[in-house]
């Protein structure tokens, strides 16, 4: 039941996203062939995020990079790879990794909506027995709205594919988003 549910969004997103694309692909734009080369780049927005936390007996790293392409003012898409270690002590080491289709909207200047696609492997290995370790696939279908300022936007997200099994403690969570 979930897979059917994911692949019934999954298809949404990508037929939004093509609209996207086509309606900036019928715009008619005269541009000089040398140019062509290096306005991709120009388009072209690094960001992403670093996260550290310890405590006792706690620790949590996480490394999120990402990049987005501004079709124009108001439409990006973009990829993302993350990448977390949790530990806490006497009790589990976790790992998760994976990658992440993003997609931004901005109606106004000031904000800015997005849509994300998060597919992560989770391994979960509980300290004292091998038997119960866990080795799956999350997904997550992130919807946010943010205040965007400059290059920086903050913001809250929700995850409408959130259940009981899902490792997010909480199906709504803020955010901070750079881009340089």
């Amino acid at each position: 039941m979930r897979k059917n549910r994911f692949f019934s969004v999954l298809k949404l997103i990508l037929a939004a996203i093509v609209l996207l694309i086509s309606n900036n692909l019928l715009a008619q734009q005269q541009k000089s062939v040398s140019n062509s080369g290096n306005d991709f780049w120009r388009n072209v927005q690094f960001g992403g995020g670093i996260g550290l936390s310890l405590g006792t007996g706690y620790t949590d790293i996480s490394l999120a990079p990402s990049a987005i392409y501004n079709f124009n003012e108001y439409v990006a898409l973009g990829l993302g790879a993350q990448y977390a270690y949790i530990k806490q002590k006497n009790y589990y080491a976790s790992h998760l990794y994976g990658g992440s289709i993003i997609a931004l909207f901005n109606p106004i200047q000031e904000i800015q909506l997005s849509a994300e696609l998060e597919e992560l492997r989770v391994n979960v290995n509980l300290d004292g027995s091998s038997n119960n370790s866990q080795d799956y696939w999350n997904t997550g279908l992130f919807l946010g709205a943010g205040y965007r300022t400059g290059n920086v936007t903050i913001g809250a997200r929700y995850n409408v594919l959130n259940d009981t099994n899902d490792i997010y403690g909480s199906a709504f969570m803020p955010f901070v988003r750079v881009y340089f």
